[in-house]
C-alpha cells in the first residue's frame, strides 16, 4: 500500500513525465524520482538508451554505477501495480 504522504503512480501515470513537458521522472525500485533538473537527463533521455516515464529497475541493476546515485534526486511517488 503507498504511503498516504506520497504520490501514488501507475505506469500509464508515470509515463506522461517523460521529460516532453520538461518534467522528468523515473521509478525504481517502486519509488518515483524527479530527475528534471539533472544535466543527465535533459529532454528525458539518459545515455540514449533510456527514457524519463517508465519503471528502470531493471536497467538499474545492470548500470555502471549503483542505485545510490538517485538518492540525490527528490522522491515525489510511489509507482503502483
Amino acid at each position: 500500500m503507498a504511503d498516504e504522504t506520497m504520490k501514488a503512480f501507475t505506469k500509464e501515470e508515470l509515463s506522461k513525465y517523460d521529460g516532453s513537458n520538461g518534467i522528468a521522472y523515473i521509478a525504481c525500485y517502486g519509488k518515483v524520482y524527479d530527475v528534471s533538473a539533472s544535466y543527465q537527463w535533459r529532454k528525458g533521455v539518459h545515455q540514449v538508451t533510456h527514457r524519463a516515464g517508465c519503471d528502470l529497475t531493471d536497467d538499474l541493476e545492470r548500470a555502471p554505477h549503483d542505485f545510490s546515485l538517485l538518492e540525490k534526486f527528490p522522491v515525489v511517488g510511489e509507482l503502483v501495480r
